[in-house]
């Protein structure tokens, strides 16, 4: 591997960032944080002192419903016994907008095995190379997974491509699958009265003069979201920010479990408001309810960070991420009953959320 390769393609990657998320002309880019089943259901189960039928009809009037999993990557079940997988993307770009620049730099694999009292979140490496079907005018081919919604044209189709790639990828297939639109998440954040978000290293946004400093401390929205996003400088890269997008998830859980935000109807009735509008769902017709009831239990405790198993490799002067043996076990893990198993064997890959 070429240390001149890997420095131009670094130099790339910070121009093609900054570019498409606000250091530009273009429009402001969020982070690529997923909250899916986290947010959309854990969050709004601990949220349900307001009654679960009167959540989940609040919840379904706010969220947008579509097909956002190719029939080739759908669960052929509906039950919800367990164990469950859901598909997790993150978008600036609702379903049916239209236009270039539609990667999605976070995929999350979110994990439930029976029981439903915990939960893996396995972060999909955005650079992962991958085969990537044909659909539309794209002939398939080989390329880093992020690329996949954009070759499906973002949105609903882009959703259906990329769960294509990643079942054929790694045989999973998905009981419901979730699109973040990153635009609405700023005010969930503020909503939530800001998070408490642990730094380790001091980190420098490329996209805005903050600098984050070692400690713990309270961040609002655009702060949080801002320190999630950044990977450069970073000792692990990509990986460390996968971490700290694992990190933001169990601190939203935890500040939505305080009673002081439970006993506030009013709060409550903002949030589930502003989770339906920043989220589209594909439930796999189970209903919203059914999902609320069958989830509750979950709680950050229950929940871990997973990286898949990969290395690093440049081709072309092009860096890519690859999947070694232990992620080919990590993904059969996932599709059977042994993800607590394999967790409790590979701990270097595991993380407390």
């Amino acid at each position: 591997m070429s240390t001149d390769g890997r420095d131009v393609t670094a130099r790339k990657a910070r121009e093609d960032e900054k570019r498409t998320s606000g250091g530009g002309s273009g429009r402001p880019r969020w982070p690529r944080v997923l909250l899916g089943i986290g947010l959309a259901v854990v969050l709004l189960a601990t949220l349900a002192v307001v009654g679960l039928r009167v959540l989940a009809d609040r919840y379904e009037r706010t969220m947008t419903r579509e097909q956002l999993l190719d029939p080739s990557a759908r669960a052929d079940r509906t039950d919800l016994d367990g164990p469950l997988n859901y598909l997790l993307v993150g978008s600036d770009r609702r379903p049916g907008d239209s236009g270039a620049q539609q990667r999605t730099d976070t995929i999350l694999i979110v994990h439930v095995p029976k029981g439903l009292r915990e939960g893996y979140l396995v972060s999909v490496p955005r650079d992962l190379l991958v085969t990537i079907p044909p659909r539309g005018g794209y002939p398939g081919g080989e390329d880093r997974v992020n690329t996949a919604y954009e070759y499906g044209g973002g949105g609903q189709s882009g959703a259906q491509l990329l769960s294509a790639t990643l079942t054929r990828l790694t045989g999973i297939r998905f009981d419901g699958a979730a699109l973040v639109d990153f635009a609405g998440l700023r005010s969930v954040i503020d909503l939530l009265g800001g998070v408490n978000m642990c730094v380790r290293d001091e980190v420098r946004s490329i996209h805005t003069d903050r600098v984050f400093h070692p400690g713990c401390q309270r961040m609002d929205g655009a702060q949080a979201l801002d320190y999630v996003r950044q990977r450069y400088d970073l000792p692990g890269g990509d990986y460390d920010r996968q971490t700290h997008q694992q990190q933001l998830l169990g601190a939203m859980l935890e500040r939505a479990s305080e009673t002081r935000l439970r006993a506030n109807p009013v709060q409550i009735h903002r949030l589930v408001e502003a989770v339906g509008e920043s989220l589209t769902m594909d439930t796999n017709g189970v209903a919203v309810e059914e999902l609320l009831l069958a989830l509750h239990g979950l709680s950050t405790d229950g929940l871990r960070g997973v990286q898949v198993p990969s290395y690093p490799q440049t081709i072309d002067q092009v860096s890519y991420v690859r999947l070694d043996n232990e992620g080919e076990d990590l993904f059969a893990a996932v599709r059977g009953t042994r993800m607590p198993q394999w967790a409790g064997t590979h701990p270097r890959w595991v993380t407390q959320i």
